[in-house]
């Protein structure tokens, strides 16, 4: 197995943990850095990337979750249970997404039905966040394990947060994806914890 397997599979985990961190975020506070949710979303639309790194425009934009990353292979830091917890959830919903081909065709079909006003609106526009929180809740919402993201009562109630929740957990899952097709497994996680640090800290490094 090549370091370039590695980098490849540390992308995925950091944009992973990243919208996870995002859409906890959300929760609480009403809101979150704009520059993340806008590698996150574009993510979602980016169906024939020639890299994985180019999926999210370049490693710059998945620093925060490289740095997530590092920090749970390092010290298997758990002082941020909700975020693992999110991953994990998402890491298991995935399978269920690739295995329901109907599904992933009415998700692959209402994103490219989004794609033209995300292309000319931006990715944080409340419209094309509206629209993607509408599909993620008409298709990957239907089902299980559905994703749980705990918050403020205050903003889970007010749809647009909710809409912008669902619409980060897309990228959640474009990321858990990602993560299965170059190769990683749970038992990557639990056996090749240092070659995917090494890869982590040198994409941190030179992003």
């Amino acid at each position: 197995m090549t370091n370039h397997d590695y980098r490849d599979r540390a992308i995925a985990l950091a944009a992973l943990l990243q919208a996870a961190r995002t859409a906890q975020r959300i929760a609480e506070t009403g809101e979150a850095n704009a520059a993340s949710v806008g590698t996150l979303i574009d993510s979602v639309f980016r169906f024939d990337a020639e890299s994985s790194a180019d999926i999210y425009g370049g490693t710059s934009g998945i620093w925060p979750g490289l740095r997530d990353l590092i920090g749970m292979l390092e010290r298997g830091d758990q002082r941020d249970s909700g975020i693992g917890r999110i991953a994990g959830a998402v890491l298991r919903l995935e399978r269920r997404f690739i295995g329901n081909q109907t599904l992933s065709e009415r998700v692959h079909a209402g994103l490219a039905e989004i794609a033209h006003e995300h292309q000319q609106q931006g990715p944080t526009h409340p419209q094309v966040l509206a629209r993607l929180g509408e599909l993620y809740a008409a298709t990957i919402s239907q089902i299980e394990p559905r994703v749980q993201v705990h918050g403020n009562p205050t903003y889970l109630t007010q749809p647009q947060v909710v809409a912008e929740i669902r619409a980060v957990l897309f990228a959640a899952l474009r990321a858990a994806v990602l993560w299965r097709q170059v190769g990683g497994n749970y038992w990557n996680l639990l056996l090749r914890r240092q070659p995917l640090l090494a890869a982590a800290r040198e994409l941190l490094a030179g992003h």
